[in-house]
């Protein structure tokens, strides 16, 4: 397995539409398996292939509390969605930002495994919060579009000064 490199906000590849998966094979299983290990090395509980510059509909998630549980979502489409909350979130592409965004509580979705069998899952509280984000990375959308204008630019900012300041 490898570690894939994170693109950082505000990158424009981030907003590019993810294109559905048309076989799951090895490459979609190494992927898979690649993604995990660089969500788990930045110690984040979700990635989308988006985020390391792959734009295929492809999640995994591991809001287990040993983090030793990872799901894998290929084609992921939202069934359904119940209720709202207001949950903290951050993303491993803006790291160190953290804001309160208002998402659906519950959520149904169906999607693909690993090994190409449908299923479908009911998801609640973070475990729906973290799906639906990683959900919006495949549609070419950032937790930072939900923010004020304001709260944009000054993320933008900040994450290019960082971005100056590793070079």
């Amino acid at each position: 397995m490898a570690l894939l490199p994170i693109l950082r906000y505000p990158d424009p590849r981030l907003y590019k539409r993810a294109t559905p998966v048309t076989e799951v094979d090895d490459n979609i299983r190494a992927l898979a398996d690649n993604m995990i290990e660089t969500m788990r090395a930045a110690h984040g509980v979700g990635l989308a292939a988006t985020q390391v510059d792959v734009h295929l509909r492809v999640i995994v998630l591991d809001v287990s509390d040993d983090q030793q549980h990872p799901l894998v979502f290929i084609n992921p489409v939202l069934v359904s969605e119940e209720g709202s909350c207001e949950r903290e979130e951050g993303c491993l592409s803006v790291p160190g930002i953290y804001d309160w965004v208002v998402r659906a509580e519950r959520a149904e979705v169906e999607a693909l495994d690993r090994e190409g069998r449908s299923f479908r899952i009911k998801a609640e509280g973070l475990m729906a919060t973290c799906l639906l984000h990683e959900m919006d990375h495949l549609e070419g959308k950032v937790f930072v579009d939900y923010l004020s204008p304001l709260k944009q630019n000054r993320i933008k900012t900040k994450m290019r000064k960082r971005a100056r300041e590793t070079l």
